[in-house]
């Protein structure tokens, strides 16, 4: 199945290979031709020079320079096909490395990474080889935060039913989603603070004094102009009109320099992005969406013309950059006080959109969020939807579930089940048997399923719970934390979780490892029959067989689960499977011989 997928994926990519080739072709053609037209501008020039006839530059020089300018728009058509065309080689390349590799040319989310979480440290999600670098298709900044926010707390179970039907929706148009990713790429390389410029200008007003009647002024000044210019062939006064009338104009410029240059200062930097935004909105707006939440998403952009205003807004910032042409800004400042006319347009652009603008990028945000988790449900249709429960106790049931991080080829699957009841189960087993593994397997599986992600597994049904883990406790030297009181810290967080978190359920690997074997048991007896006190739920793996004793005192709370291998002539054969008691065979003793160390028995 997975090949299909992956030959889904090279087929895309070649065929967008074999377009850009096509549009670099017509765009190297192109240049030839532009090229030979302005050999061709120079030669009549030459002709007309050499010949004394006027005639000969007047016809062909305009005729010329039309095809040249006609050449520049069609090659800068091309070219920009041919980008896209690149990127979408370059997005469909990606999905074939994701699938084979676990690489990702988008982030890996490492920068959200947070020892003191309740669970993401424990469970890969954020980092190099994460869940977060399978599963991420987020290019702005805005979207990585909102996926790594779906990853770190679990939502409720109304959001979570849309964001699945959203997800199999962008599932259903993959191809959309591609192009979409395609449009969007541009973001990856993109500063992060770009958008927090463009909100800031936004939201600061230029305050030009007399906007208003310079406004007006404005729109009449060309064809006053225009009026004392052509006057001037038959009325001299009408050469002073129009001498003070461009002396007037180009004053009025020249007194909002200030004003000018502090608009176009921020509008320059922020250009280039947003012809790129506003194809990201045209092509939200203009897809057919069934799903509540993507109809919804897409509504609020296309009640305020997103796109159409984005783009306008994106050509007001091109005609400004006319002015930085010295010829070109005469002449038009001359006439049109072009580089006020363009800064007061901007201006009353943002008052007019600046309220709506925030709200459609964090559209834009939603929409990557869910063709990350719409991505994991196209690339693993063997993944399941899991259902998500209303209990009033817990439930964690799950049938071939495996973690999604490990390789097809090489992951186990194990079934589960925790059905509308409280329960701790204490899993021991011998060393590299599958313990931590499988609690892993339990925790990001079930945080996939609280966001509204695919799981990996047959079937799976759970209720609401928050997730916290206790597994990879470390030193601190920075803070001066020993493992022992690094524990103790990650103790006292989850026994304040449980008073204060939503139905907690908790994972924990082989507690109080920092102190001896006495106190070790002693207080890891302690912490788990205070868990049961509470009513708290989840699961222990511990090398200690006494505290598997638990069950015989709390034979209606406590379960016994555990991991073992078999010896066969010397070697250790492991099967990754969980069974319902206590484990009978540990391999320490083994592991040790095989590095030179002998065990003897006293």
């Amino acid at each position: 199945m997975q090949r299909d997928i992956i030959g889904y994926y090279q087929q895309n990519a070649q065929a967008a290979q074999q377009e850009a080739d096509k549009f670099k072709g017509l765009s190297n053609t192109y240049a030839m031709t532009r090229l030979a037209v302005f050999v061709a501008l120079g030669f009549f020039i030459l002709l007309g020079a050499v010949y004394n006839n006027p005639l000969i530059i007047g016809i062909t020089v305009p005729l010329l320079l039309l095809i040249f300018a006609r050449l520049v728009q069609k090659q800068s058509g091309y070219d920009k096909q041919h980008k896209y065309y690149s990127h979408l080689k370059q997005i469909n390349d990606n999905e074939i490395t994701s699938l084979q590799t676990r690489g990702n040319l988008y982030s890996n989310g490492a920068g959200f990474s947070n020892e003191k979480h309740f669970y993401t440290s424990d469970l890969d999600i954020f980092g190099n080889m994460s869940l977060f670098q399978l599963m991420n298709r987020s290019a702005t900044a805005s979207g990585l935060v909102k996926l790594a926010q779906w990853l770190s707390a679990p939502a409720k179970k109304p959001v979570i039913l849309d964001r699945q039907a959203a997800a199999q929706e962008i599932a259903d148009k993959n191809q959309w989603k591609l192009e979409f990713q395609t449009l969007l790429l541009f973001a990856v390389k993109t500063d992060a603070n770009s958008l927090t410029g463009l909100f800031a200008f936004l939201h600061a007003p230029l305050n030009m004094p007399g906007e208003a009647a310079l406004s007006k002024y404005i729109k009449v000044a060309p064809y006053l102009l225009l009026i004392a210019v052509i006057g001037s062939f038959f009325w001299p006064i009408a050469t002073v009109i129009a001498i003070l009338l461009a002396v007037t104009n180009m004053s009025i410029v020249s007194l909002k320099g200030g004003y000018i240059a502090k608009s176009s200062a921020i509008a320059d930097k922020i250009s280039k992005i947003l012809s790129g935004y506003a194809s990201v909105f045209d092509k939200i707006e203009k897809e057919d969406w069934r799903s509540a939440y993507n109809s919804n998403l897409a509504q609020r952009i296309k009640q305020n013309q997103t796109s159409k205003n984005i783009a306008g807004l994106a050509r007001l910032i091109e005609k400004m950059s006319y002015n930085l042409n010295i010829v070109v800004s005469i002449v038009l400042n001359l006439f049109f006080l072009w580089a006020l006319k363009q800064s007061i347009a901007i201006e009353q652009w943002k008052r007019n959109n600046h309220e709506s603008l925030e709200d459609a990028f964090e559209v834009i945000a939603e929409f990557e969020a869910i063709a990350s988790i719409g991505g994991l449900r196209f690339n693993y249709p063997d993944w399941s939807i899991p259902q998500i429960e209303d209990s009033g106790a817990y439930t964690l049931v799950a049938q071939n579930i495996a973690h999604p991080l490990i390789n097809s080829t090489n992951r186990i699957t194990n079934d589960y089940e925790l059905s509308d009841t409280f329960k701790i189960d204490i899993i021991t087993g011998s060393n590299m048997a599958g313990k931590s593994t499988f609690l892993r397997t339990i925790g990001i599986n079930t945080v996939l399923a609280l966001c509204g992600a695919p799981v990996c597994a047959e079937r799976m049904r759970l209720s609401i719970m928050t997730m916290v883990s206790y597994m990879r406790i470390k030193d601190s030297l920075n803070e001066s934390t020993s493992t022992f009181k690094a524990e103790l810290d990650r103790l006292q967080m989850l026994l304040a979780a449980v008073e204060t978190e939503y139905k907690v359920f908790f994972l924990i690997d082989e507690m109080l490892r920092g102190t001896n074997s006495v106190d070790k048991y002693l207080g890891s007896k302690a912490v788990i029959e205070q868990l049961i006190s509470k009513k708290a739920v989840g699961m222990v793996a511990t090398h200690d067989l006494q505290i598997a004793q638990l069950e015989d005192k709390y034979p209606d709370y406590v379960r016994n689960f555990y991991f073992d291998i078999q010896v066969i002539d010397g070697e250790m054969l492991f099967d990754y499977k969980i069974k319902h008691g206590e484990c009978k065979t540990f391999n320490a003793s083994l592991l040790l011989k095989r590095i030179g160390i002998n065990i003897q028995t006293e």
